[in-house]
């Protein structure tokens, strides 16, 4: 995909969930031609959106044993 604008790049990095200092450090990387510090700053924000998944998954692994503890009636209280 070809960005014809630097708003249309702004957008996509909010889209992404990018914060404002984020943002400003690619938008500066990429004034600088400074492509390895920029793949550097979204592998950064990937790696962070990742954990978050990861954690969200545990999250959802509980409450799926849980479920499944109820359903077999295992659950005493």
């Amino acid at each position: 995909m070809r960005y014809d604008s630097k708003e249309a790049v702004i957008q996509n990095l909010k889209d992404a969930g990018c914060n404002e200092d984020t943002i400003d450090r690619f938008m500066e990387c990429m004034k600088n031609g400074a492509s390895k510090e920029q793949l550097r700053i979204l592998s950064q924000h990937r790696r962070e959106l990742l954990d978050k998944i990861h954690i969200e998954q545990k999250r959802i692994d509980c409450l799926d044993y849980l479920v499944y503890q109820i359903e077999r009636n295992k659950i005493a209280i």
